[in-house]
């Protein structure tokens, strides 16, 4: 299976505890396509939007369209980064621009440490 940066995939995030994302959801795939072993990918699960996202700064807005597949204004859950065995993906949908990914990229930064900053 060919997976790379940027693909927005389906994946099974069951099992899951707590609060963490369930189900099988879309995802976008965020590590560099030189990077990774053991069949291993890194993903940001994607959610349906609410308005109440605005107030959460870990929370990327994304329009639905033709090129990303998805079915309806979703956001990109950065808090919920994840690192998943490729047997959890179901089938390509998609995908992001360069610039939707460096987006992902300097929230995912912050959720780590709220000052730093990706050029």
């Amino acid at each position: 299976m060919n997976i790379k940066q940027g693909e927005i995939w389906l994946v099974h995030f069951n099992p899951s505890i707590g609060s963490e994302i369930q189900k099988t959801r879309p995802c976008v795939v965020i590590n560099d396509n030189s990077l990774g072993r053991f069949g291993l990918k890194i993903v940001v699960p994607i959610t349906n939007w609410k308005e109440q996202f605005l107030n959460y700064p870990w929370i990327i807005k994304v329009e639905n369209n033709l090129t990303n597949g998805l079915s309806k204004t979703s956001a990109f859950e950065c808090f919920q980064i994840k690192s998943f065995s490729t047997q959890r993906f179901v089938k390509k949908i998609g995908k992001i621009s360069e610039k939707e990914i460096l987006e992902i990229h300097q929230t995912v930064a912050k959720t780590l440490n709220p000052t730093y900053k990706l050029v």
